[in-house]
């Protein structure tokens, strides 16, 4: 009897997935749902900030159907994590994105706001939730040390967040995300500064841009436009470290 109930229930389940295939086309179609699917699976997490004041204003806008915008966690000031959107499913809170052959980034990842107005530091119970958060998703999706970014790096002159203030050196000390330390190997002075941002997987239509995506998270301190001599030995220091080598 076990053997029984175990089997069909597993026929229950099987069929109750089955049947949930809803039909888009108005064309005449005959219905044989499948089993043979699955939900889509996140490989990069997107990092924000809200640019509020408290964490009630940003739920407020990540929640109303109004402002069609939202993201997969939200955590406050306070190392509160709060859980909007499920993990499989697709949040509005990228936009328009590339990086790399990605052009929709809002469909392969994972979308965090830091509750944070864009000019403070990031609160110390902020980052640790986070980095709790972070290692919890990479372990879960095995998501790439490589593919933990913000969302300035994949909506460059668009997207500034998350800001200066944030401490992607930590995060990457931590596995999440790249970081290089001089020194640097010399790069020719033939290879063009787009060609070393868009190795990297930045756009570069707009070069000012991408350059000032790449300082914000690497060299947040560097104000001056073009890369130094230094900056693209890092670029380079980047890609080998992003091609495993």
């Amino acid at each position: 009897m076990p053997v029984l109930r175990a089997t069909a229930a597993a026929v229950v389940l099987l069929c109750a997935a089955c049947a949930q295939l809803p039909v888009y086309t108005t064309l005449p179609v005959e219905v044989q749902p499948s089993p043979n699917f699955s939900e889509r699976r996140p490989n990069f997490v997107i990092l924000h900030h809200t640019t509020n004041n408290t964490v009630e204003r940003a739920l407020a806008t990540l929640t109303n159907p109004a402002r069609e915008v939202s993201a997969h966690y939200l955590i406050g000031r306070d190392g509160r994590i709060i859980y909007l959107v499920d993990e499989k499913m697709r949040a509005w809170h990228a936009g328009e994105t590339y990086w790399g052959s990605h052009r929709d980034l809002n469909s392969a990842s994972i979308g965090i706001e830091l509750d944070n107005t864009g000019f403070e530091p990031f609160a110390d119970a902020q980052v640790a939730a986070l980095l709790t958060l972070l290692a919890d998703l990479k372990a879960r999706w095995n998501i790439p040390t490589a593919n933990f970014l913000g969302h300035g790096d994949v909506a460059p002159g668009r997207k500034v967040d998350p800001s200066a203030w944030f401490p992607w050196r930590q995060l990457a000390a931590a596995g999440f995300g790249l970081w290089c330390d001089p020194p640097y190997d010399v790069v020719p002075l033939e290879v063009a500064d787009t060609t070393l941002l868009a190795a990297l997987g930045y756009e570069v239509v707009v070069p000012w841009s991408a350059v000032a995506a790449f300082k914000r998270h690497w060299a947040p301190l560097d104000l001056a436009p073009g890369l130094t001599e230094e900056q693209r030995g890092m670029l380079q220091c980047l890609m080998r470290q992003q091609q495993g080598g």
